[in-house]
């Protein structure tokens, strides 16, 4: 497959730019005083931008074409002739403006939610994109006089949806995020699939080649396997550059800016990738892991930047398409016309194909999730083109190897295509979502809505009440304005239908995922605050947007197994602990043993303060019994909370008072930097004195971010003489024993030892208990036990299953290093034939009440 560069060539542009930069940039500055009143006029309207961008576009190419024709003043003729004769082509629209408007679209996507729909998305974006490039190429060959493969050609060019119109529509009629989330989602993705099939088909055209269908097939999974490639690969490398910025958001911006064109120039100039799939995974990767790896506020300037380009380019896009289209239907009659309808229905055809056929077969098959029918009509009925669309038109009609009898017909009926589908789709596009009801709030959300109003009008009417006297307003006014709130929050509280609506599941699922959504908040707000290490902050922000959507997907079920899992060693935890348990490299697990102390620690905190917020804004929307289920819920997560740091509190004590009272400076300075912001804003202090003292709390966090470490084998040797089996053991041996040792910290669920396997690693309990399932049996071990070997010890506690029950500290040594010890310390032997002790109560935090039996909860 030829890249498009090869496809896509300009063609009479000037060779010095220099001759025409004044006329082209008051060309530009003149658009854009355009574009700036369009927003507001479309919104008056209630019209969608794009539309309006269009509309306004074709009119401009028409007035420059009769001023240019007709006697004017030089400065009208000068920008006329900017106008029409403005150095933009295809080259230009796929190369400047295509990336960025692929990247920003990718980068507003709700990544996690739109996987739900995968399924529904690729069969638009891939399998809609074939069907309609097929429908409408047959359906054309009888009547338009061109080969089959001019008339497929065609049908691939108005294949691809633009959502630019759409997604307006939805911003401003305000529909279900889902909704907005398939239309992008399958705009993203079809753009490469469109482009793909027109550049094996032009080029086929244009060389002459005929490759066969396993062959195009082949090449564009590879086109589009190596641009989701590319793109991800790049993206990965902005993030990890990201963190070496030191924070600097204009850099950091500057570096998203670069990205797209990079990633949609490697694909197309050097890998013969698809571009467009590169520069849309780019922007999805980024917009996915951009909130955690960005600082808060660099990450809103990053979107607004990044918002305020894609207006820009969108509509220079629309407009600059649209002054194209008196050129392109120069000489249309009545025939064309005809074919442009046929083309139309056969789209539609091929589309409602997809989203009434294919797509519920997929559901019932249980391989997506359902798309709603009113959906399925406003996709299909929303599936409008645009600039993309005419860009491809626009490359054939530059492209000196086709005939002009082929140019000619692309251009008319594609851009008829186009005009119809924006003058009569998108116009009638928001009397549609109204009629179907996507308007409005399901009535889950329509009755929380209500409860919510009526809580908050009740509160603000009780403030007036109060403020009022204080302000000295006078007792009529102060009635009156109260009087006005009673009737509000009476009438919301007369439809209020929140208990009939909502079952109790359906408010204990809406409370979780409000918990957990606040907590992410608080989270953020924490690495605003740049005292935590921005690792930790990633993990935990990750881990709570997987909290969210797993009580989304499963309600309480998925909220506590999301939890259990947020404490799982990590696959970096668990290298780190196979490299030391290997060759005895101790500094990887001591830097991951001081990132899960700071996380565990810093999940009490939030935590703790998650409590009070569910008592004080919780309860009153949903209830005090569902809060009492709620906060049932939640205390599991507190005994994993609980039962995971006195584990890692047991064996290293000293460190762990060091890392609370470095948290508790980072608290004080962190409302050390409030107080002085109000003195601020209180005018008390000048914005000099503010700076000088938000420096020294800078400096003073920096110096609290180096992390402490501590001694991996701290403590070990008294552990060892705690446990009655070491008792009596030389102190000397016990210090070559704990040299040997490695350690191991498993979770609750964790299998340590499979059944019937040979093992050559011994196991002593340090701290939590274990579970050994033999001959069905269940002999249960605490602190001071020991299990495994080959041989060693009794059947059960060596060939038996061995499951973690809480989490817990072990220390393993070799079986033969093991044997070596029993041998030269004979009294061994009777205490290894003697009885488990049992578990013993765990060590905990001060002021952490004891675990409530994490097994039996969970």
């Amino acid at each position: 497959m030829l890249r498009s560069a090869a496809i896509f060539k300009v063609t009479g542009w000037p060779t010095d730019l220099t001759e025409i930069l004044p006329s082209v940039l008051l060309a530009i500055a003149a658009l854009m005083v355009v574009i700036s009143a369009i927003q507001p006029i479309a919104n008056k309207l209630g019209i969608s931008d794009a539309v309006l961008l269009a509309l306004v576009g074709i009119p401009i190419g028409s007035f420059s074409t009769f001023l240019l024709e007709h006697r004017s003043s030089e400065l009208l003729k000068s920008l006329a002739e900017a106008l029409l004769h403005f150095p933009v082509n295809a080259e230009v629209f796929l190369y400047i403006f295509l990336p960025a408007l692929v990247f920003h679209g990718a980068l507003s996507l709700d990544i996690r939610r739109l996987m739900h729909d995968v399924v529904p998305v690729l069969s638009l974006a891939v399998v809609a994109v074939a069907l309609t490039t097929a429908f409408v190429g047959f359906a054309l060959f009888p009547f338009a006089g061109v080969s089959i493969t001019a008339c497929l050609m065609l049908g691939s060019i108005v294949a691809t949806t633009d959502p630019s119109a759409v997604v307006s529509v939805f911003r401003d009629i305000g529909v279900e995020k889902r909704l907005n989330n398939l239309v992008e989602g399958e705009s993203l993705l079809n753009d490469a699939a469109a482009i793909s099939i027109f550049t094996m088909l032009l080029n086929e055209i244009a060389f002459s080649s005929s490759p066969s269908a396993s062959t195009v097939i082949w090449s564009f999974l590879l086109s589009f396997a190596g641009g989701l490639a590319v793109g991800y690969i790049l993206a990965r490398l902005v993030l990890f550059a990201i963190p070496l910025l030191g924070g600097a958001r204009v850099a950091e911006v500057t570096l998203t800016l670069a990205l797209p064109y990079i990633a949609y120039i490697a694909c197309d100039q050097f890998f013969g990738f698809s571009g467009v799939v590169a520069a849309a995974i780019a922007g999805l990767t980024i917009g996915n892991a951009g909130p955690h790896t960005l600082r808060p506020h660099n990450w809103n300037f990053l979107r607004d930047v990044w918002d305020q380009l894609s207006f820009l380019t969108g509509s220079l896009v629309f407009v600059l398409a649209s002054m194209l289209v008196p050129r392109l239907v120069v000489g249309m009659d009545g025939w064309d016309l005809v074919l442009v309808v046929i083309a139309i229905f056969a789209a539609m055809a091929a589309r409602a194909l997809v989203l009434f056929g294919m797509v519920p077969a997929l559901a019932a098959l249980r391989l997506s999730q359902r798309v709603p029918l009113a959906y399925q009509t406003t996709i299909l009925w929303g599936g409008l083109r645009g600039s993309i669309t005419l860009a491809m038109a626009l490359a054939v009609t530059e492209n000196a190897l086709i005939s002009p009898e082929l140019q000619r017909f692309v251009a008319v009926v594609a851009t008829g295509f186009v005009l119809i589908t924006l003058l009569v789709n998108g116009t009638t596009l928001p009397v549609l979502v109204r009629w179907l009801g996507l308007d409005k709030l399901s009535p889950i959300d329509q009755a929380l809505r209500t409860q919510v109003v009526a809580i908050g009008l009740t509160e603000v009417r009780d403030r007036i009440r109060e403020i009022a006297p204080d302000f000295g307003f006078s007792p009529r006014a102060s009635d009156h304005v109260v009087n006005v709130y009673d009737r509000r929050a009476k009438a919301e509280e007369s439809t209020n239908t929140f208990e009939a609506t909502l079952s109790d599941r359906d408010r204990v699922t809406l409370g979780l995922i409000t918990f957990a959504s606040h907590e992410r908040l608080q989270l953020l707000d924490i690495f605003r605050e740049q005292g935590t290490p921005r690792s930790i902050i990633e993990h935990l922000i990750r881990t709570s947007n997987s909290i969210i959507d797993a009580t989304r997907m499963e309600g309480r079920s998925g909220y506590l197994r999301a939890a259990r899992q947020r404490l799982r060693p990590t696959l970096r935890f668990r290298l780190a602990q196979w490299l030391h348990a290997t060759f005895g490299v101790d500094a990887p697990l001591v830097a991951c043993m001081t990132e899960r102390f700071e996380t565990l620690l810093l999940m009490y905190l939030v935590f703790i303060s998650q409590t009070r917020f569910m008592r004080r804004r919780i309860e009153p929307v949903l209830g005090k019994r569902v809060v009492e289920v709620i906060t049932e819920i939640t205390d599991r997560r507190r005994a994993l909370y609980d039962d995971a740091m006195a584990t890692l509190r047991l064996q290293y004590p000293g460190y762990a008072e060091a890392l609370q009272t470095r948290i508790l400076r980072q608290i004080g300075l962190r409302l050390e930097a409030s107080e002085y912001t109000e003195l601020r804003d209180e005018a008390l202090i000048g914005d000099d004195i503010y700076d000088q003292l938000i420096r020294d709390i800078v400096k003073r966090r920096r110096h609290l971010l180096r992390r402490k470490t501590f001694n991996l084998r701290a403590g070990i040797t008294s552990r060892l003489r705690e446990m009655p089996l070491f008792a009596d053991i030389p102190e000397a041996t016990l210090h070559d024993v704990a040299m040997s040792l490695t350690m191991r910290f498993a979770v609750p669920g964790e299998t340590i030892l499979k059944a019937r396997r040979r093992s050559r690693l011994v196991y002593f309990i340090a701290s939590g208990e274990v579970s050994v399932e033999y001959e069905g049996e269940d002999l249960r071990l605490g602190p001071g036990d020991v299990f495994g070997g080959d041989g060693v010890l009794d059947a059960a506690r060596t060939r038996g299953r061995v499951r973690a029950i809480r989490f817990s500290h072990l220390l393993v040594l070799r079986t033969s290093e093991f044997d070596e010890l029993v041998d030269e310390n004979p009294a061994l032997k009777p205490k290894l034939e003697e009885p488990a002790a049992g578990p013993a109560e765990p060590l905990l935090l001060p002021h952490m009440p004891a675990a409530r039996q994490p097994e039996k909860s969970l």
